[in-house]
């Protein structure tokens, strides 16, 4: 058989790095096995998801996202980079327009120009679930916050939320060295609490206007950033009287800003192309 090119776009948020390619040019293909192949590092293009990008029916541009290992999700970062791609290739001609997600939910998109180039670009996040059917998360009570957790031997106390996906975050003093992370989170990840797994956040509130992070994102591992985590993150430190009402979330691979509202969750940051290219499929 004749090989097929698609052609593709790498493109990254806060180091949260993605393979953007259009719904048409991948016609018939299936994504679950696409994005094994073309996230895979040494045998792919290499890639923490991958982002299919077409019109919407209820929006002007539908984004879907998949992880590394097949399992569709919801991205903030790959909001970004999907609004950036889709305004410069013509899908929108305003600067302000919706994408629709996975689940068929709207989200607001503002891109901030500056001598008619991007300079950054806001999404606004669906408001936070916190209640445990909501995450989900197999616990009584209306929230799970300061709960103390057993994994791998290690007892740590979570706080969860939804932001469009699901996330556990771990407050303290001082960022897990490398054994604490690499043992803890992967099982934290997969732990029976979580029927749909859940992202892990490892965060330290160094001051009211920052958060310091580390991340082991659901279907990928550790990533340099999560757009749906710094959200979660400024949500759970502000819910504690933590945080101001806008925070810098940092991680390894850049600061988001993140501005919780009642009717969602405003993260504000870059998303910017790294090269593109053809590949064989």
């Amino acid at each position: 058989m004749t090989p097929r090119v698609l052609p593709f776009h790498k493109m990254e948020g806060v180091g949260n790095d993605f393979v953007l390619i259009e719904a048409d040019a991948a016609l018939g293909l299936d994504y679950s096995d696409l994005v094994r192949r073309l996230c895979h590092r040494p045998f792919g293009i290499g890639a923490d998801g991958l982002l299919v990008v077409e019109r919407g029916a209820r929006a002007p541009v539908r984004m879907r996202m998949f992880n590394p290992d097949g399992t569709e999700d919801f991205c903030g970062n790959g909001l970004r980079c999907a609004a950036r791609y889709a305004f410069e290739q013509g899908f929108v001609d305003t600067p302000a327009f919706a994408i629709e997600t996975l689940g068929e939910r709207l989200v607001p998109v503002q891109i901030h120009l500056h001598e008619g180039s991007v300079e950054a670009i806001s999404t606004q996040l669906p408001p936070p679930r916190f209640h445990p059917r909501e995450i989900p998360a197999l616990a009584d009570g209306a929230c799970i916050e300061d709960y103390p957790l057993t994994v791998a031997g290690r007892t740590v106390r979570i706080a969860c939320v939804n932001t469009g996906t699901t996330h556990t975050v771990i407050f303290g003093a001082t960022l897990p060295d490398e054994e604490l992370f690499r043992e803890v989170s992967p099982r934290l990840e997969t732990h029976p609490m979580f029927p749909e797994r859940t992202s892990v956040l490892w965060a330290v509130v160094a001051s009211r206007g920052e958060i310091r992070v580390r991340i082991w994102e659901r279907g990928v591992g550790e990533t340099l950033g999560c757009g749906s985590g710094a959200a979660a993150v400024a949500v759970l430190a502000r819910r504690a009287g933590w945080a101001d009402p806008e925070v810098a979330v940092v991680s390894k691979g850049g600061t988001l800003r993140v501005r919780p509202q009642p009717d969602g969750v405003v993260l504000t940051g870059q998303a910017s192309y790294v090269f593109r290219g053809e590949v064989y499929v």
